[in-house]
């Protein structure tokens, strides 16, 4: 009998996972794969980017709403959830930049930060395990930190003899990085909106990348998951003080999103197994592995 397959998507605040591979998390617990999103801090000190949300009940009860909110992404994504419980560290804006506010997640001890996570990977026993890059895919304090504390965890959590007393070792036999956007895509949905008559909101994000780097470069895995496209956007907007169902994340329709990129795409980071790129399932490897043991 296989074993049952695991997968663990470790972010930043909540609806970050509904934002960064939802649909690809959805797929697999469709398929009966076993998720669980570890959500490192509440995002206490998060925006309100939704103009409806921004109200001073709001404001005063924000924790509770963000957390709230994560329950009913969660139900809908049909995942399992765990928060490390840490404090978020907030966007610092200026220049110069303002230093980071006392006992926030980004300033905590990266082996300090990733022991509840070798905990709850051992207890969880992932097979795959998903995060953010080392630029934490955009230079939040919190993302980049979560990258950190995720490598250093699956570094840790086989190992016997770091901190036994978190419990039995575990070895994750996979490490991806989300790459949520990469030139192609953009270029693919800006062009399919021209071509439906159809105003495009990337003429901006086009501008803006012809100086920046392309991490489309970095894909290894594209993962078909458009099916569950509208489920991603039905997590999305459980998140309601941070997304605008009015908004920019909603402008392309959902039909031209299914045809004009139909994947979410990841980067091999760390691999145990053996699987020839490129790939099309993050569990490439690891199902062969998972039916001979």
């Amino acid at each position: 009998m296989a074993e049952q397959l695991r997968l663990m998507a470790v972010h930043a605040h909540p609806d970050d996972e509904s934002s960064k591979g939802a649909a690809t998390m959805a797929k697999y617990v469709a398929e009966g794969v076993d998720v669980l999103v570890v959500t490192c801090t509440g995002g206490e000190r998060g925006s309100v980017l939704n103009p409806k949300m921004d109200r001073p009940d709001v404001w005063a009860n924000i924790g509770d709403i963000r957390r709230a909110e994560m329950d009913a992404a969660r139900a809908i994504l049909g995942i399992e959830q765990a928060w490390l419980g840490f404090v978020d560290s907030g966007l610092p804006e200026g220049d110069p930049l303002p230093p980071l506010p006392d006992g926030c997640f980004a300033l905590e001890e990266v082996d300090v930060a990733a022991a509840p996570l070798v905990r709850l990977m051992r207890q969880f026993r992932p097979h795959v395990v998903t995060t953010y890059d080392e630029e934490g895919g955009y230079p939040h304090p919190d993302h980049i930190m979560t990258h950190r504390v995720t490598v250093a965890a699956f570094e840790a959590a086989g190992d016997p003899d770091h901190h036994p007393e978190l419990g039995e070792p575990w070895q994750p036999l996979k490490l991806y990085y989300d790459v949520g956007f990469s030139r192609a895509k953009i270029m693919a949905l800006h062009e399919a909106m021209l071509a439906a008559g159809l105003e495009s909101p990337y003429g901006e994000w086009m501008k803006r990348w012809e100086d920046r780097p392309d991490k489309g470069e970095r894909i290894t895995t594209r993962v078909e998951c458009a099916e569950y496209f509208p489920v991603r956007d039905d997590a999305l907007r459980a998140h309601a003080t941070q997304i605008d169902p009015d908004g920019f994340w909603f402008q392309v329709p959902m039909d031209l999103q299914q045809r004009a990129w139909p994947t979410e795409d990841f980067q091999l980071a760390r691999s145990m197994v053996d699987s020839p790129l490129p790939e099309s399932d993050l569990f490439a490897g690891v199902r062969e592995t998972c039916h001979a043991r």
